[in-house]
């Protein structure tokens, strides 16, 4: 079975398991409005299926929703 990273966390928290707050976004503003829900700095991640995302660039701790959006724009094709 392949699970996105967000399908695994719905899972275990569908079974009590505690996962950290999360919000799937699919462009840029998306991704600046879920910052701006979560607050803080904010670990913004391609979903994809494949190992090693962190390695090819596709995970980045932001500080704030200006950046999550733009790391956003540069990942996103």
């Amino acid at each position: 079975m392949k699970l996105q990273e967000y399908q695994g966390k719905a899972l275990l928290a569908k079974y009590g398991v505690p996962v950290p707050k999360s919000q799937v976004a699919t462009t840029p503003e998306q991704v600046a409005e879920a910052a701006t829900a979560i607050g803080g700095k904010v670990v913004v991640k391609a979903q994809v299926l494949a190992g090693g995302r962190g390695k090819a660039g596709g995970v980045k701790v932001v500080d704030n929703a200006e950046a999550a959006q733009a790391f956003a724009a540069s990942i996103l094709g």
